[in-house]
């Protein structure tokens, strides 16, 4: 198959290397250090205490590569609308759009939601750009349940898990999506089809929206973070607001906070993705993770006190270091 990553991270570096090591055309859209790097040693995977390069076709430049069966975007919400402006080229009338990145996505409400299916969210995407440049017949959703690390640029470290979770925004089970499920689990990957790609996406948020920023603007680590009774019961509080507004929208949780933080604690002195970008001045990506909550409880009638402190704090602290 031919496919093209669209931001060689750590997901998408991961994704990629497993892929063009299982034998497909894989290309990279990339730039300046990336792109040097990726056209000097292909992609670069330490994984189970071994390093694996896979030779890959990189360019900054979309139209170079042309259309592709599948293209996966693997970027930070920040970089979104960079990707919608360039994009087009990579995107024929088959092409399967597989987004793998963290929080809400802009297709969110595409093929779901009752009442208010096909609702824009303003917060990630303000003007209609993207669902402009990426129709929704082409998406497929993608949750990632696994932790990396950038070694250097095109290179990564994978720390745990293996699993992709993806389905169609509609729930559908199609040939398209269950053929990439089987593609997928060739390359090695644990794969589950989802019937329904939002619940997956909501509940992986329910876990992240909260100790990302807040290990951002503090720079705790998670055992920290999860150690100190005061900032896990705020943490329960936004929780619970995110909870509610999930039930309203058609996805409940079953489980408590208190259910999460025992995963949560699991991980140890782990350090998120977002307190990654902190300490490597890249922007965070507070609107895909908490200002869309705050929008989603707006648009449900959900008072958002907690998740209006969050978002505040958090905002703040990235106005001053500059990176949003």
């Amino acid at each position: 198959m031919r496919v093209c990553i669209y931001g060689a991270g750590a997901i998408g570096g991961w994704i990629g290397a497993r892929l063009a090591s299982a034998g497909h055309e894989v290309s990279v859209v990339a730039r300046g250090a990336t792109l040097a790097a990726l056209q000097q040693h292909g992609l670069r995977l330490e994984m189970g205490g071994e390093v694996h390069s896979a030779p890959v076709r990189a360019s900054a430049s979309p139209a170079e590569l042309g259309v592709q069966e599948l293209v996966i975007i693997a970027v930070k919400a920040p970089a979104m609308a960079a990707v919608a402006h360039a994009i087009a080229p990579l995107i024929g009338p088959d092409t399967v759009v597989l987004t793998a990145m963290n929080g809400i996505p802009w297709w969110f409400f595409e093929g779901f939601g009752g009442d208010y299916q096909g609702k824009r969210l303003s917060a990630v995407d303000p003007d209609g750009a993207l669902a402009a440049a990426i129709p929704g017949k082409h998406i497929v959703g993608g949750v990632v349940h696994a932790s990396f690390a950038l070694n250097s640029p095109g290179f990564v470290k994978h720390h745990f898990g293996n699993k992709l979770i993806i389905g169609e925004p509609s729930g559908e089970k199609t040939a398209r999506v269950q053929a990439l499920v089987g593609m997928l689990a060739s390359a090695g990957f644990e794969m589950v089809l989802s019937e329904q790609i939002q619940r997956d996406t909501w509940y992986k948020l329910w876990g992240n929206m909260t100790v990302n920023p807040i290990s951002a603007f503090t720079g705790a680590t998670t055992d920290l973070i999860m150690g100190d009774e005061l900032v896990r019961g705020f943490i329960s509080r936004v929780m619970l607001e995110a909870k509610e507004i999930g039930a309203r929208i058609g996805i409940p949780i079953d489980q408590q906070p208190e259910d999460r933080h025992a995963i949560t604690m699991k991980l140890g002195a782990f350090r998120t993705s977002m307190l990654q970008d902190v300490d490597a001045g890249r922007p965070v990506e507070l609107d895909a993770l908490v200002t869309v909550v705050r929008e989603l409880g707006q648009m449900t009638g959900v008072a958002t006190p907690f998740t209006d402190v969050l978002l505040g704090l958090s905002r703040l602290h990235a106005r001053v270091h500059k990176l949003y």
